[in-house]
Protein backbone atom coordinates (compact mmCIF):
# COMPACT_ATOMS: atom_id res chain seq x y z
CA UNK A 1 0.00 0.00 0.00
CA UNK A 2 1.13 3.72 -0.56
CA UNK A 3 -0.16 6.43 1.38
CA UNK A 4 -0.77 9.87 -0.28
CA UNK A 5 1.79 11.10 1.96
CA UNK A 6 4.27 8.72 0.29
CA UNK A 7 3.03 10.59 -2.97
CA UNK A 8 3.55 13.79 -1.86
CA UNK A 9 7.06 13.06 -0.97
CA UNK A 10 8.27 10.71 -3.31
CA UNK A 11 6.05 11.44 -6.35
CA UNK A 12 5.45 9.16 -9.29
CA UNK A 13 8.46 7.06 -8.20
CA UNK A 14 6.53 5.39 -5.55
CA UNK A 15 4.09 4.20 -8.10
CA UNK A 16 6.52 3.03 -10.31
CA UNK A 17 8.25 0.98 -7.80
CA UNK A 18 5.18 -0.69 -6.00
CA UNK A 19 3.70 -1.74 -10.02
CA UNK A 20 7.27 -3.01 -10.62
CA UNK A 21 6.23 -5.74 -7.67
CA UNK A 22 2.61 -6.36 -8.36
CA UNK A 23 -0.32 -5.35 -10.84
CA UNK A 24 -2.17 -2.82 -9.03
CA UNK A 25 -1.31 -0.53 -5.61
CA UNK A 26 -3.37 0.55 -3.31
CA UNK A 27 -3.40 3.91 -2.06
CA UNK A 28 -4.53 4.98 1.22
CA UNK A 29 -5.86 8.59 2.70
CA UNK A 30 -5.35 8.88 6.68
CA UNK A 31 -5.28 5.06 6.88
CA UNK A 32 -8.04 4.16 4.74
CA UNK A 33 -8.05 2.53 1.28
CA UNK A 34 -9.49 4.93 -1.31
CA UNK A 35 -7.73 4.65 -5.03
CA UNK A 36 -5.85 1.86 -6.51
CA UNK A 37 -3.93 2.56 -9.54
CA UNK A 38 -2.50 0.16 -12.16
CA UNK A 39 -0.61 0.15 -15.05
CA UNK A 40 -2.49 1.21 -18.42
CA UNK A 41 -2.07 -2.47 -19.72
CA UNK A 42 -3.75 -3.50 -17.11
CA UNK A 43 -6.55 -1.29 -17.17
CA UNK A 44 -7.25 -2.29 -20.43
CA UNK A 45 -7.39 -5.61 -19.48
CA UNK A 46 -9.75 -5.37 -17.00
CA UNK A 47 -12.08 -3.17 -19.17
CA UNK A 48 -12.07 -5.40 -22.08
CA UNK A 49 -12.75 -8.35 -19.71
CA UNK A 50 -15.93 -5.89 -18.38
CA UNK A 51 -17.01 -4.98 -21.61
CA UNK A 52 -16.88 -9.14 -22.92
CA UNK A 53 -19.03 -10.35 -20.01
CA UNK A 54 -21.73 -7.01 -21.05
CA UNK A 55 -21.64 -8.22 -24.76
CA UNK A 56 -22.66 -11.68 -23.59
CA UNK A 57 -24.98 -10.91 -20.96
CA UNK A 58 -27.00 -8.61 -23.77
CA UNK A 59 -26.79 -11.55 -25.72
CA UNK A 60 -28.36 -14.03 -23.96
CA UNK A 61 -31.04 -11.39 -22.98
CA UNK A 62 -31.78 -11.52 -26.73
CA UNK A 63 -31.77 -14.84 -26.92
CA UNK A 64 -34.20 -15.03 -24.22
CA UNK A 65 -36.30 -12.99 -25.53
CA UNK A 66 -35.63 -10.45 -22.73
CA UNK A 67 -35.63 -7.30 -25.19
CA UNK A 68 -38.05 -4.53 -25.78
CA UNK A 69 -39.10 -3.21 -28.97
CA UNK A 70 -40.64 0.08 -27.78
CA UNK A 71 -39.66 2.97 -28.44
CA UNK A 72 -37.24 4.93 -25.66
CA UNK A 73 -40.15 6.96 -24.63
CA UNK A 74 -42.32 4.58 -23.98
CA UNK A 75 -39.55 1.91 -22.34
CA UNK A 76 -38.04 5.64 -19.91
CA UNK A 77 -42.48 6.03 -19.22
CA UNK A 78 -42.63 2.30 -18.34
CA UNK A 79 -39.54 2.38 -16.00
CA UNK A 80 -40.55 5.18 -14.32
CA UNK A 81 -44.61 4.58 -13.91
CA UNK A 82 -43.89 1.03 -11.97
Amino acid sequence: MITANDIKTKGISCLEKALKEQPEAVITVRGKERYVVMKIEQYHSLREIELEAALLEVKQDVSSGRVSKKSIDEHVDEIFSS
